[in-house]
């Protein structure tokens, strides 16, 4: 894949540089990002947008120049809905965050292609290798997220404002980054993105939770119940610049008991 000298950089993230390229969307990975993961991203979003989900259209999967991976999809015009929601407050505000929770309800009303991601094994997973822990604290979290019962819902795992796209020309909202997305219960893909919010925009989490509580007919308790699995599994990603608030997370695990 060659992107030519007119792109523009988008975000850069710690793992990949995203950069708009004519009618192209651009993610370039950095090199030690196993080829693996980026078909398997390219695969959810195939599998995703054939349940009939509002994706960016996959393009192409190839090396760049230096051999790292790259992912293009299709370039909707368009404004994430994070920006549009900073730029609002009050009523305006809060009637975005109950668009944004319609939509992830939207979403999570369709059928999950059987050949997702199970999230309770993935979770377990990714819980086994974070060291922060003891193993006790370890163990007891594992057995929380094996108690998980099995899901049939679409699970996006990275569902905030920045990943929903509003089209220029009035269309329906798109939806993209489907890295972490897998087949398993709405009430711990809202803590998931509960917990996201309240590490950038604590206001917005809770008129989410509020809303999302209110629209899926899900105690609060429910959602809250999983944060310690997910901040756990945060952990085990190696990001560490918000490792004391998600340690806070799991030590107070025995609240939502």
């Amino acid at each position: 894949m060659q992107l030519s000298d007119c792109k523009v950089e988008i975000v850069r993230r710690h793992n990949k540089v995203v950069y708009r390229d004519g009618d192209r969307v651009i993610k370039v990975f950095n090199a030690s990002k196993p080829a693996q993961d980026v078909f398997n991203e390219a695969l959810n979003c195939a599998r995703i947008q054939e349940a009939g989900v509002r994706v960016p259209r996959i393009l192409e999967v190839s090396q760049v120049e230096d051999g790292s991976w790259a992912l293009a999809n299709e370039y909707i015009p368009s404004r994430t809905l994070s920006g549009i929601m900073h730029d609002a407050a009050g009523d305006e505000l809060k009637a975005y965050m109950d668009q944004f929770v319609e939509l992830q309800l939207e979403i999570q009303a369709i059928p999950a292609p059987i050949l997702l991601n199970n999230q309770k094994r993935k979770l377990i997973g990714m819980i086994s290798v974070v060291r922060e822990l003891d193993p006790t604290a370890r163990y007891d979290l594992q057995m929380r997220a094996d108690g998980m019962r099995s899901g049939r819902t679409i699970c996006h795992g990275d569902f905030n404002p920045s990943n929903v796209l509003i089209p220029e020309d009035g269309g329906k909202p798109y939806v993209c980054d489907w890295t972490h997305v897998s087949r398993g219960v709405p009430e711990a893909d809202a803590a998931m993105t509960y917990l996201e919010l309240s590490l950038e925009q604590p206001d917005w989490a809770e008129l989410y939770l509020d809303a999302y509580s209110v629209k899926a007919d899900i105690p609060k308790q429910k959602i809250r119940y999983w944060l310690p699995v997910l901040a756990a599994a945060e952990l085990s990603r190696g990001r560490h610049l918000y490792d004391e608030f998600l340690l806070g997370w799991i030590n107070a695990a025995a609240d939502f008991e």
